[in-house]
């Protein structure tokens, strides 16, 4: 070649060359100042949530909801909103920043000093199938994203069939020793809800599926994922219900029209053209999406949101108090919310869980095709169909029988004594089919090791008062019918002559859902678990496995035996979603 050409080509490079390190110079400036606004703007919108008087906690929800309208456009077509959804480049980094919220474990506390236990109750079910998604990418989960009560609701339990359709639920109560502490037993509370008809059916529904087609949803178990389990929801819906698709990135829009769930091509061809690109505006889209489920509301039907998003909320109403407040003013028009959580390394827990809770709803997480089944067509009626809100759960234990209890799980869900009795406090919703079970690790007078020195003062007149040895403690519940704001009160007396003395003489439900817990705690590394082995947690679920129709309890003893693996293994397996210093911990513990 002539040597003049390999010197212009030379010249050329460095031009080249010399522009994209400018270039690069430029946008590392740009992503500079971008990264300190936003800063500025956290800093500020931290100030903004410090608590407000209460005289302007309404106008200020007023001027959220406000901003949100002005940040949704209307969009009426695939094609109008292909504007704005454009191909996300390919350099966008997702790792490391998933969010969850920080609780610690309860605590034992002494009857004689606090005999009243109280809170709102949980069906959520997405810590387990997050838990399990770490667990299967060779991960130990960081303890925060383990919720205990979750895990163990994520399974049904064969609680006896309701026989009073004017009572929505049954209570289930077992006791027996803990597996976990040979100086406890175990206070197990189950509840199941009823079907609204015995084939199945369901009334006419109104859904709106809100999509988040942001930039962060371009992953193939994100977006793709996503688009799947829609469509397999869609094929069980009928003629009679209705479905709407919005999304939203930059902005927010209507790509489906209400339209019956008979035109079934239309619907999967809407879902089919949805794609991911640009930032995300998630109180614009909330604000839409309510606005289509008002504008069709069906009387004495299903009227629900279902967002299904992986929480990276980045432009707009970002700020989680400012959301919530959004959500709590929307769910007034009687429109539940169910959150569908997706994706791994940015996936936003805590946000996900308090608009889920504020919303009248649930939460779930798909991390697998055979999830979204689980969730939208074994347990469509669960997860659409409301039966009973706002429920709350209260035990009085007796101190003359009594020592000292504590309850496992529902951290996220404390509510203070004066709360039960208190109709305006939002609790917990039970669907369709639904079990709700709630354990407590007790130790009953006389039977306490080494918990604490007596106290040299103790209130004799208050003990001696105590003359009732047969009640182990008394629980109620609390609950509205659907379209009610009072609520409904059940009793139900335990006795201490039902303990079980004997583990093995307990009943399946009883063997599992503490198997269950027991391998939550120790993934939380909960102080108060004496005993973790995870072989002997194997055991246990393995004699209670039953008939597992669908797996999903062969799939925890496999999960649980994973766990044990990677407690010894876990230094060799750092991921940037998860620091060898977030799962150090667990290795105290010594799995075995």
């Amino acid at each position: 070649m002539n040597s003049k050409y390999i010197a212009a080509a030379f010249a050329a490079a460095l031009i080249i060359g010399a522009g994209t390190l400018l270039s690069g110079c430029a946008n590392t400036e740009s992503a500079a100042e971008a990264q300190t606004q936003k800063s500025e703007d956290r800093d500020r919108s931290h100030t903004q949530s410090k608590p407000q008087p209460v005289q302007n906690a309404e106008q200020e929800a007023i001027a959220v909801h406000e901003l949100a309208k002005r940040q949704t456009h209307a969009y009426t077509s695939s094609d109008q909103l292909a504007s704005y959804i454009a191909p996300f480049p390919g350099t966008y980094q997702d790792h490391g920043r998933e969010n969850y919220q920080q609780f610690r474990d309860n605590g034992v506390q002494w009857c004689a000093d606090n005999p009243v236990s109280t809170f709102s109750i949980d069906v959520d079910s997405a810590s387990y199938a997050n838990v399990r998604r770490l667990l299967n990418q060779g991960q130990l989960p960081t303890p925060d994203a383990v919720r205990v009560e979750e895990l163990v609701n994520y399974f049904a339990y064969n609680y006896p069939a309701v026989s009073d359709r004017n009572v929505p639920f049954s209570v289930y109560t077992e006791m027996g020793p803990s597996p976990w502490h040979e100086d406890r037993k175990l206070l197990h509370v189950g509840i199941k809800g009823w079907q609204d008809h015995q084939s199945g059916e369901l009334p006419p529904a109104n859904l709106v599926f809100l999509v988040d087609v942001s930039g962060s949803m371009r992953a193939p178990n994100k977006l793709d994922l996503l688009k799947s389990s829609m469509k397999m929801m869609v094929n069980q819906m009928r003629a009679q219900d209705l479905i709407s698709i919005a999304v939203y990135a930059g902005a927010a829009g209507e790509v489906l029209a209400p339209t019956s769930a008979a035109n079934k091509a239309t619907i999967n061809a809407a879902i089919d053209n949805l794609q991911a690109g640009g930032s995300t505006n998630g109180g614009a889209g909330i604000t839409l999406a309510y606005n289509l489920a008002k504008r069709n509301l069906i009387k004495d039907g299903i009227n629900r949101v279902i967002l299904a998003t992986d929480g990276d909320f980045n432009v707009g109403t970002t700020d989680i108090n400012q959301l919530e407040r959004l959500v709590e003013s929307e769910r007034k028009s009687g429109i539940a919310l169910t959150v569908l959580g997706f994706g791994s390394g940015n996936y936003n827990d805590h946000l996900m869980q308090k608009i889920a809770q504020i919303g009248n709803g649930n939460a779930a997480y798909i991390d697998t095709i055979n999830e979204a089944r689980k969730v939208l067509v074994e347990e469509l009626g669960a997860t659409l169909q409301i039966i009973a809100k706002d429920m709350k759960i209260q035990i009085e234990f007796n101190p003359a029988v009594v020592e000292t209890y504590r309850l496992i799980g529902y951290e996220t869900r404390h509510l203070q004594r004066e709360d039960f009795n208190n109709d305006k406090i939002d609790a917990g919703e039970v669907g369709a089919g639904h079990t709700v079970t709630a354990l407590y690790e007790l130790t009953l007078v006389g039977e306490s090791v080494n918990i604490a020195d007596p106290l040299r003062y103790a209130h004799s007149k208050r003990q001696a008062e105590q003359r009732n040895n047969e009640e182990l403690a008394f629980l109620k519940l609390r609950y509205k019918q659907p379209n009610q704001d009072i609520s409904r009160l059940i009793e139900h007396p335990l006795y201490a002559r039902d303990i079980v003395k004997d583990i093995d003489d307990t009943s399946e439900i009883y063997k599992f859902s503490a198997a269950v817990a027991w391998f939550g705690q120790v993934l939380r590394n909960n102080k108060h678990v004496q005993n973790n082995s995870v072989q002997q947690i194997v055991d246990l679920a393995l004699e209670a496995r039953g008939s597992d129709n669908f797996g999903y309890r062969s799939e925890f003893i496999n999960l649980a035996r994973t766990a044990k693996e990677l407690a010894v293994t876990s230094v060799d397996l750092p991921t940037p979603a998860q620091p060898i210093t977030q799962t150090s911990s667990i290795q105290g513990y010594q799995l075995r």
